[in-house]
């Protein structure tokens, strides 16, 4: 069936379209779709939005939802008033500075970037979004090595544009494109619920059979320019095991490949630390960071790479309009200002074990879930059919999703059957809480309806 975890065409869409949609909201959804060119999760929309603050959205209609979503670009919510004085204090001042300029607030950042990063880590190159960081990151890689071939995961996502789709692993993205960039190997992720080289009885166990794959496709290939990945894949929140990424830097660093980390929805305090690869205590040798860092206003994203790497000053990395928009990094800078002064990281932390620890509650009660994952503010459920076989799901994520946002919850759906909850670093405890009872309710309901149902 098409979900809505790779679609925006699915049965319960148009059922709940049906039921909570009203006349006016019909008439813009109508004039978007005429309007935008028709694409998977985007065009046609699913509701109309007038205004987010904090945690919550509000609708057309006037109802408002707490947002579990947010593209993972609201780790301070919407509209910190700190984020809203600093970008009105710039507009007044310098809204735009043309190429061949520089400008203090991009000078600033840049700075801020390189002290909050550790060490190789330390110079900087600015974007207007994540894929575009990533972009520049490969053609880093190409330039430092002379190579052009790299390593990703089967799954991940790195943007939409076709070189990042080309190091990318989704099939919604993929598929039907035509050639792809050269040289882009594919290997599995590390996915320790769903092991692929059945390892029954646990990864301490196995060797680390994944990351040995990838030091087996680097020494065959012996020319890899780099090895590109999320430290954690944020889509169905698999966090690696340890010594997972341990294994892999040792190995890029005998064959001479680079290590880069795509943080672009999984920075900034996401995951209880300020950036994920901290939790394995391996420091990539270029870093992408993206999403949060305009404070869930301005796109914006940053390349951070090792300072000795700074070897293309003949060539355009990047090069974009609005390489370095004042606006936008005078809102990047307020952003690393309210993470820091409100203790946002260690916050993510705390409320993130609290939140696994009531969904695993509910792993006991549901035979639905299979698996609760999560570091930080980034955490979820895997449903599945059957928990020996771990068959996904999706008929169910589906209710369940629908079921939420008829309660004023909204989350994303991922690979079909894993509910993916990435609340706003400052969200209300309360609020939380209130989510965490919303969903509980969905799958209390649910299975009162299969069983129901049941012969």
């Amino acid at each position: 069936m098409l979900s809505e975890g790779d679609s925006n065409l699915s049965l319960y869409r148009r059922q709940w379209q049906s039921q909570h949609i009203d006349d006016e909201t019909r008439h813009w959804l109508e004039r978007d779709k005429q309007g935008f060119i028709r694409q998977s999760l985007s065009t046609p929309c699913l509701n109309v939005l007038t205004e987010s603050r904090g945690s919550r959205l509000k609708d057309l209609q006037g109802r408002a939802i707490l947002d579990f979503h947010g593209n993972s670009a609201h780790q301070i919510g919407y509209a910190h008033p700190r984020i809203l004085a600093a970008i009105r204090v710039q507009l007044e001042r310098m809204p735009f500075c043309p190429r061949r300029y520089t400008n203090i607030p991009a000078i600033e950042l840049a700075e801020a970037l390189a002290v909050l990063t550790p060490d190789p880590l330390g110079k900087v190159l600015l974007a207007p979004g994540g894929t575009s960081a990533v972009g520049m990151a490969l053609k880093l890689a190409r330039t430092v090595t002379g190579r052009f071939k790299t390593i990703s995961m089967w799954d991940a996502f790195h943007g939409a544009s076709l070189d990042a789709i080309s190091v990318g692993g989704e099939s919604l993205f993929r598929q039907g494109i035509g050639p792809l960039l050269p040289g882009c190997e594919h290997v599995p992720p590390a996915d320790p619920y769903r092991c692929l080289w059945d390892s029954g009885n646990g990864c301490e166990t196995c060797g680390l059979k994944c990351a040995r794959y990838i030091e087996y496709v680097l020494e065959k290939e012996g020319d890899v320019a780099a090895v590109i990945a999320e430290p954690i894949r944020c889509t169905a929140i698999n966090p690696p095991p340890p010594g997972y990424w341990r294994r892999v830097r040792e190995a890029c660093d005998r064959h001479g490949a680079l290590l880069i980390f795509d943080e672009t929805a999984v920075c900034l305090g996401r995951t209880g630390k300020m950036f994920a690869f901290e939790h394995d205590a391996v420091v990539p040798d270029i870093l992408v960071l993206g999403k949060g860092l305009g404070g869930g206003v301005f796109p914006l994203a940053a390349m951070v790479a090792r300072a000795d790497l700074d070897l293309a000053p003949d060539k355009a990395l990047g090069h974009y309009t609005h390489e370095k928009n004042p606006v936008a990094c005078a809102a990047a800078l307020a952003t690393i200002d309210v993470i820091q002064s409100e203790g946002l990281v260690e916050r993510s932390a705390r409320l993130g074990r609290h939140a696994v620890r009531w969904l695993s509650t509910f792993k006991k009660r549901f035979d639905l879930i299979g698996d609760v994952r999560g570091r930080g503010l980034l955490f979820g459920l895997d449903l599945v059919e059957n928990r020996e076989e771990k068959t996904p799901a999706v008929n169910s994520a589906e209710r369940i999703l629908y079921a939420c946002l008829e309660k004023g919850l909204s989350f994303k759906t991922s690979h079909g059957s894993f509910l993916t909850l990435t609340p706003p670093l400052t969200i209300d405890e309360a609020d939380l809480d209130l989510a965490l009872d919303i969903i509980e309710n969905a799958f209390q309901n649910l299975t009162e309806s299969m069983r129901s149902h049941e012969p």
